[in-house]
């Protein structure tokens, strides 16, 4: 395992993630508290006033939570 990518994501942290994929019409209203966790990770960052991820946030979504996997399994 990579441990570049390996983080222990809340499962609000992850749910922001993946709503951060959608497009800007479709995105919901996100936790404040979250996406600030989330930019201080690297993993999303501020454009135009509105939160986006960052290539590391797109490879950490890719990779999916290991404890998610646990709980599905």
């Amino acid at each position: 395992m990579n441990a570049e990518f390996d983080y222990d994501l809340t499962p609000d942290q992850w749910e922001t993630l993946k709503g951060l994929r959608a497009p800007a019409p479709n995105i919901r209203p996100l936790n404040r508290f979250v996406v600030d966790n989330l930019v201080a990770l690297q993993l999303a960052e501020m454009a135009d006033g509105r939160p986006v991820l960052t290539s590391k946030g797109r490879s950490v979504l890719l990779r999916g939570s290991p404890r998610l996997l646990d709980l599905a399994a």
